[in-house]
């Protein structure tokens, strides 16, 4: 990694900084919400609930909402996706400072029942694989000043293309970049469905994550533009339950 910033070009691909804007802004607005003052904690509940739902679909195991709300699904793979968004509130703290350390925890709580011990929180031997995260963890630990949502973009992208675990990378690489948003403070409590709004658009998703990893200006702008739609979605999802909350309260 050189003294300059890394990612600084990335915000100087067409029609990135407006897609930032635009996503911060309803992020903001959405945390605004005033059933958060009194409901937030009915609604960080739900909101996880919805997350890990939608991560392990987005890893090939979908179920409908309202069965696993109700314990009757017990796929290891929702079991692992829940265990993850339940972990990330105490996680982030910690998460710049020993992210390799929190990758590997990650890994533990996702993967516990679908793969042997002996690869739990380990990752795999491909050739450059280790450089490639400890270039991701100099990001993560301040080596970048770009906005904190190009970051998570950028991290969720890299350990979805690196794969670097046995089992459910994605759900790793989509906590990560929930980590990442809440210990810059953008979502200091964890409430952007970032997860559900990838799930919506998962061609798009499947499609941009493909197109990141080719390393072009063009696929790493298709990348940070579906990134970013997913947020605006997420902050939409927030909303609602939001409303819902308020609604019933």
């Amino acid at each position: 990694m050189t003294d300059a910033d890394p990612l600084a070009p990335l915000l100087d691909l067409a029609d990135v900084a407006p897609a930032l804007r635009r996503a911060r802004d309803q992020v903001d607005a959405a945390l605004r919400h005033r059933a958060l003052r009194r409901h937030g904690g009915q609604v960080a509940a739900e909101i996880s609930l919805r997350s890990a739902v939608a991560s392990a679909a987005l890893d090939g195991h979908p179920y409908p909402l309202a069965d696993v709300r109700a314990g009757t699904v017990t796929d290891p793979a929702v079991q692992g996706a829940l265990r993850v968004a339940e972990a990330v509130p105490a996680l982030a703290d910690r998460w710049p400072l020993a992210p390799r350390q929190i990758l590997a925890r990650l890994h533990v709580l996702a993967a516990r029942d679908m793969v042997g011990a002996d690869s739990l929180g380990r990752p795999g031997g491909v050739p450059g694989v280790a450089n490639r995260i400890d270039a991701l963890s100099a990001l993560v630990a301040g080596g970048t000043s770009v906005p904190a949502l190009v970051v998570a973009a950028v991290v969720h992208a890299e350990l979805v293309t690196l794969r670097p675990f046995a089992g459910p990378n994605g759900v790793v690489a989509r906590a990560a970049g929930r980590l990442t948003l809440v210990a810059a403070g953008v979502d200091p409590r964890g409430l952007l469905a970032v997860e559900v709004g990838h799930r919506e658009r998962e061609p798009e998703y499947v499609g941009s994550a493909g197109a990141f990893a080719t390393g072009t200006p063009d696929g790493i702008r298709s990348w940070l533009r579906h990134y970013l739609t997913a947020v605006e979605l997420g902050a939409q999802q927030l909303t609602g339950v939001a409303d819902e909350v308020l609604a019933a309260a």
